[in-house]
């Protein structure tokens, strides 16, 4: 690979493993990993936290104005090799996968003012090039001009599963038809919001990740990292 770096935008229904192939990415390219999706689960865990989401509809006006008071960081944890996830100075990672917060984050995620403020941070991380990052919107929104757009996908049911094994994996009790319905469900306001909608970019590649396993879709993705690098350089 050579020394020329690019954007990276990931973009993807939900548990698609959008995030654990970007993490891989960055770290086998010594980019900078920015998940844009743990920091709207970030705000919809200080919302909850807050009780801002009573009955699963938030109080916009408290988010909005609570926006001030949140600070999201991100720190590659040396000892567990895990890109770590940090709410004004606390470690949240693994509260923010929990399914309270997946049942909440779509609503949060559709207030205009959140998704400025996120986009703003974002935005800032990739001024110097050399990063990866993926969510919803990044090669429509945030980052149009990305040199590499990809927008993955797989069936619902093969996303519900993935998702069921993550959790069991945990120790955390779940149903798969509640998970198969909160993925759907989260496909469809996704799909649908008035700000900033999931839709794939016009200029991006497709991964339809159904059949593949993780290291077959690294190799896929390296592939066209190192066609674009090689592209842009210069």
């Amino acid at each position: 690979m050579n020394d020329k770096k690019i954007v990276i935008a990931v973009d993807g229904h939900s548990s698609c493993g959008k995030s654990t192939m970007a993490k891989s990415l960055a770290r086998l390219l010594g980019y900078i990993y920015i998940d844009s999706g743990a920091m709207y689960r970030a705000v919809t865990l200080y919302s909850l936290r807050k009780g801002w989401i009573p009955n699963g509809q938030p109080d916009i006006k408290k988010v909005i104005e609570g926006l001030n008071d949140i600070r999201i960081t991100f720190r590659w944890d040396n000892e567990t090799e895990k890109n770590t996830t940090f709410l004004n100075g606390e470690n949240i990672e693994e509260e923010i996968r929990k399914l309270e917060v997946s049942q909440n984050v779509s609503p949060i995620s559709t207030i205009a003012e959140v998704r400025h403020e996120m986009v703003k941070q974002q935005r800032e991380n990739g001024k110097n090039k050399g990063i990866v990052m993926d969510g919803r919107d990044i090669g429509t929104v945030v980052f149009p001009d990305a040199e590499l757009k990809i927008f993955m996908t797989a069936s619902p049911e093969t996303r519900a599963q993935r998702r069921f094994l993550e959790l069991k994996e945990k120790g955390l009790e779940v149903n798969f038809d509640d998970i198969l319905a909160n993925v759907k469900e989260r496909d469809e306001i996704d799909s649908t919001r008035k700000v900033s909608p999931l839709k794939k970019a016009d200029d991006a590649l497709v991964l339809d990740n159904s059949n593949l396993t993780r290291e077959q879709q690294l190799e896929w993705t390296l592939e066209k990292v190192k066609e674009r690098t090689k592209k842009h350089e210069g």
